[in-house]
């Protein structure tokens, strides 16, 4: 596990590093902030486009490690062509380039943690580990930028680029070494259903665990799977990701809340205007960054006792609040502490995002669920960002309780769909189509050691 976290470290670390490298670039080379902000949304887009076919790819690969190596060492390769090329080449030709970078962006974002279910056994152990993938995520969100601000003032910023692509280099390599098997929980049989489960169920992923000596394709690559046509894996999942309603819930959920997310780094930097510091933005966004790190950080050192269904809500519902006491701070002191409580809550919801994704989609589509989850995420972001563009310094302080309006739509909308989804498995479990035990009772949380 820590080499599998090393690796999404320094991939993630590249992405979100990239993002600001390459408009410093586009600055220095051009003098035009906007070459570098064209240059970034042809980097961005393919994310969503992208992402249903990446993670269909994935798991039709005979050799995942393979597939991932390839994904990561395209990164690398595209962050230094468009370190080449921003300034020097036809803009048309740059964003050809970028675009072909960006293509490789869903697996850096949701395909890696996929990974996790190949590396570990369901139980507590795995959902410690997604809750340091989460720490990874945001430590990568801290650091990224910082790095990349930092080498680009004290070297250059195509330096600063070069090294972010031996970032995403570095993990292209440490995934080769990633002792890899074959998905560990095996899917239900053909003709039952895996119900959704209600909100005190066991945490155990919808597929059972393997029975001790089944295991035999540990450190194999391939899966032992029928091949399927392209177009009916793509189409199923995306319908896994909408008929699973716990799924469906999750993606719902955070997609709303990431459309206030995306506006919240354009209106931090207007409230630091607007209360009087123009230069605090960047402050802020740190303050919000650092906070979801020591708050996904938190959850690993602390076993909840209450269901991931419930830290959901209380991530969201969270995160409306710090925003919302954000939004009437009388100084920036006081909007940055505020801004860390809500990054806090944030992380929370990041942590349990990842771990609800895994427990409920099927072996086959784990790969597809995380990646379309982390491509429409990143819509939704963009949406958001594109709707900050109407915003002022003056109309910052509406901006962010709007912001914090939307996160609390997003704890409500998680509740209605998941009431939805309890009534649905009562409806399962009384027409006997669970399987064996399906009446038994359950304890609400798993005991921990």
């Amino acid at each position: 596990m820590p080499r599998y976290l090393v690796t999404a470290f320094f991939a993630r670390l590249a992405d979100e590093g990239t993002a600001v490298a390459v408009v410093m670039l586009a600055v220095a080379r051009t003098g035009s902030a906007a070459h570098g902000a064209f240059v970034l949304t042809a980097w961005m887009a393919p994310h969503v486009l992208a992402a249903p076919l990446a993670g269909a790819l994935a798991e039709r690969a005979r050799r995942p490690r393979l597939f991932h190596c390839g994904a990561l060492g395209g990164f690398a390769l595209a962050i230094s062509a468009v370190a080449f090329s921003v300034g020097r080449l036809p803009l048309p030709l740059v964003l050809v380039v970028a675009a072909a970078g960006g293509c490789c962006g869903p697996i850096v974002s949701g395909g890696l943690s996929s990974l996790i279910s190949r590396l570990l056994p369901a139980g507590a152990e795995r959902d410690r580990a997604y809750s340091w993938d989460a720490v990874v995520y945001n430590a990568a969100a801290v650091g990224g930028p910082g790095a990349a601000g930092l080498l680009a003032s004290a070297v250059s910023p195509a330096a600063a680029m070069l090294a972010l692509s031996a970032a995403a280099a570095c993990a292209c390599a440490l995934t080769a070494l990633l002792p890899l098997r074959a998905d560990i929980g095996a899917e239900a049989p053909t003709g039952t259903e895996a119900p959704a489960r209600a909100e005190g169920a066991t945490e155990t992923p919808t597929g059972a665990e393997a029975p001790t000596g089944t295991e035999a394709f540990t450190g194999a690559e391939a899966s032992p799977v029928a091949p399927t046509r392209l177009r009916r894996d793509l189409a199923d999942g995306l319908r896994t990701v909408w008929r699973e309603r716990e799924l469906r819930a999750i993606t719902a959920a955070t997609c709303l809340a990431f459309t206030g997310i995306g506006a919240l780094t354009t209106t931090g930097v207007l409230l630091a205007t607007h209360l009087g510091s123009a230069g605090a933005g960047g402050l802020l966004m740190t303050a919000f960054a650092v906070g979801a790190l020591a708050g996904t950080l938190g959850l690993t050192r602390v076993r909840p006792t209450v269901s991931p269904q419930r830290l959901a809500v209380i991530g969201l519902a969270g995160t409306a609040l710090g925003l919302a006491a954000a939004a009437s701070a009388p100084s920036v002191p006081v909007a940055a502490a505020c801004f860390a409580v809500a990054g806090a809550f944030d992380g929370l919801v990041l942590t349990v995002t990842l771990r609800l994704r895994a427990d409920h989609s099927p072996t086959r589509r784990r790969t597809q669920v995380f990646t379309i989850g982390a491509g429409l995420k990143m819509s939704a972001a963009a949406a958001g960002s594109a709707l900050a563009g109407l915003a002022t310094a003056g109309t910052a302080r509406e901006y962010l309780a709007g912001i914090a309006l939307v996160q609390a739509a997003a704890a409500l909308l998680y509740v209605l769909t998941r009431r939805d989804a309890r009534r649905g498995t009562r409806r399962e479990v009384s027409g006997g189509r669970c399987g064996p035990g399906a009446g038994r009772s359950r304890p609400s949380v798993r005991p921990r050691s």
